[in-house]
């Protein structure tokens, strides 16, 4: 039998060794398909973690629990083109991810045992007031509206989850900005709040007017999680104030 010449031994060991992941070395590898362990064990941790919560999972909460090194974005789109054929659908809600009902199917989830609750005239005009020209206090809301707006009203969109308190204006007074929330966003299926129809959807919807003032605009809101330089942030003081918290300094049963 003819023995091989020692070039290509040295060729064919290089070859191997360069292939091969050193001893002890973390790097993974790569499968059949080009996906390495790592990226396969990522995958499937995301999956779970969003499967598992009743909420959109935070990009934040996801990176502190996936393995290092994973570019997050990339997994995440992974995910999205995986799921985007089938009956549930991996969608982005702001900077959190969440599993929702293809739209397709929508009607098919029927919720017949349980009575939804409409909202009222005046709570659609105060969320889309919000919506639309947050951050915005009370005052600002009901110059819009033209009336009074009520306590009752607000109330109900913040047990929804849909509106919060953004912050302070810096304006006599310190008034509070409201703002939406991510379950806003989530509910009606947005991305993020810039994707709110503009004036040629909603013209399209038949919700404006024909005759509307030429110059009239469709406000552009800021990011849902930005503070404009006119607001400070709401402080632990400012929510014992609004009766959202009770005061730090008294004894408790």
């Amino acid at each position: 039998m003819q023995r091989p010449d020692k070039h290509e031994v040295l060729e064919d060991a290089g070859e191997v060794l360069t292939e091969a992941p050193a001893p002890g070395s973390d790097s993974p590898t790569p499968n059949a398909a080009g996906t390495s362990g790592l990226e396969i064990e990522a995958e499937r941790t995301a999956e779970a973690l969003i499967f598992a919560s009743s909420e959109p999972v935070s990009e934040s909460y996801l990176l502190e629990r996936l393995p290092r090194g994973i570019d997050l974005r990339k997994l995440m789109a992974k995910l999205v083109r995986l799921y985007a054929p089938r009956g549930v659908n991996l969608i982005r809600v702001d900077d959190r991810w969440a599993f929702r009902t293809a739209a397709d199917l929508s009607f098919v989830i029927r919720r017949d045992d349980t009575e939804q609750r409409k909202l009222s005239r005046a709570a659609l005009e105060v969320l889309a007031i919000i919506a639309y020209h947050q951050p915005v206090t009370r005052a600002e809301i009901e110059e819009i509206r033209g009336v009074q707006t009520s306590r009752g009203t607000l109330d109900v969109l913040m047990e929804a989850g849909w509106v919060r308190f953004r912050g302070r204006r810096r304006t006599p007074g310190r008034p509070v900005t409201l703002g939406t929330t991510p379950r806003f966003l989530d509910h009606f299926g947005l991305e993020e709040i810039r994707d709110l129809p503009g004036l040629e959807e909603l013209k399209g919807a038949g919700l404006l007017s024909g005759r509307i003032p030429p110059d009239f605009r469709i406000p552009i809101p800021l990011s849902a999680d930005d503070l404009s330089d006119e607001e400070d942030p709401i402080t632990q003081l400012d929510l014992e104030e609004l009766g959202l918290l009770s005061p730090s300094g008294g004894d408790e049963e």
